[in-house]
């Protein structure tokens, strides 16, 4: 029977009694989703999900991203994505760099994301201790948290959300290798607004969805209002009180909700302290139907 352990922290919980490599019953994906919910990240310890199997889970969830020309997948299998800084005949095998700054997975895009899907198979330790650690704030919580006069302000504000803003500052702060984004590139990834409070689709509850990786402006303010609205709320989100660290173990499989929080991989780890995730980025393209929420929860 599937068992649900909360960290008792701001976020978190492990989930126990479930094979993932089995498909979910209707009752067991409830749960899931329901926690998700509730708890924001999600560990199921000891689940060695192979590429299909990793494919087959996620998609339950929602339309798996396939990010267009990235060489970091699985071979034939490009819906799973290889996040690593093992190296084989001397090249990488995956994207060393992913993750490693604050942001929301696809707020850059009008379809919005909705999980991540990671196998951790490779875990550097240190002196017996975990590096490469996954950092997470809770927007949901944060939320809840505002004022009622700064809910009243930021009631009906959208954001604009630039992908260009995350790839200048993994070229320009953290050494990636990646060229600048060329004008097809650009053409092909606009710029898009999305609310500034919206409302979780599983909770009902609000979440602050801008975050420091891809959010440029609020929209329809002037230039020094929109910065200092801004970082006020990027400040209240960074308290530590909305924080949560994720230690990896191997065999973990994690999953988070990127409607209701930021995250970050921490890059305290060195060249030949391995660390391999597998991935799945699920998009929102079935959780914001309500539809298939009050199905999926009646079970």
């Amino acid at each position: 029977m599937l068992s649900i352990e909360p960290t008792g922290q701001i976020l978190g919980a492990t989930l126990r009694g479930v094979d993932l490599k089995q498909a979910l019953t209707p009752r067991d994906f409830a749960t899931i989703l329901r926690a998700l919910g509730e708890y924001g990240v999600l560990r199921f310890p000891g689940q060695w999900l192979d590429a299909p199997e990793l494919k087959a889970f996620s998609a339950r969830f929602g339309e798996i991203q396939v990010l267009r020309g990235n060489p970091n997948h699985e071979p034939g299998i490009p819906e799973v994505t290889i996040l690593s800084n093992v190296t084989k005949d001397g090249k990488p095998i995956g994207s060393p760099d992913a993750g490693q700054s604050w942001h929301t997975d696809m707020t850059y895009s009008q379809a919005k994301g909705f999980v991540n899907v990671l196998s951790a198979w490779k875990v550097p330790l240190r002196e017996g201790r975990p590096v490469g650690s996954t950092e997470f704030t809770n927007t949901q919580a944060a939320a809840a948290g505002l004022p009622p006069e700064m809910v009243a302000r930021l009631t009906g504000l959208t954001a604009t959300h630039d992908i260009e803003m995350f790839w200048e500052y993994m070229r320009r702060e953290k050494g990636s290798k990646r060229p600048p984004m060329s004008p097809e590139m650009r053409a092909q990834r606009p710029p898009v607004h999305h609310p500034v409070l919206m409302k979780h689709p599983i909770t009902g509850r609000n979440v602050i969805y801008v975050n420091p990786g891809f959010t440029t402006e609020i929209d329809g303010l002037p230039a020094e209002e929109s910065a200092e609205l801004l970082k006020t709320l990027l400040d209240h989100v960074f308290q530590p009180k909305y924080r949560y660290v994720h230690d990896w173990v191997e065999g973990d499989l994690l999953m988070w909700d990127n409607l209701g929080s930021w995250h970050m991989a921490r890059p305290d780890y060195g060249p030949e302290e391995y660390r391999l995730m597998k991935r799945c980025q699920v998009m929102a393209d079935k959780i914001f139907d309500p539809a298939f929420v009050q199905q999926a929860l009646a079970a």
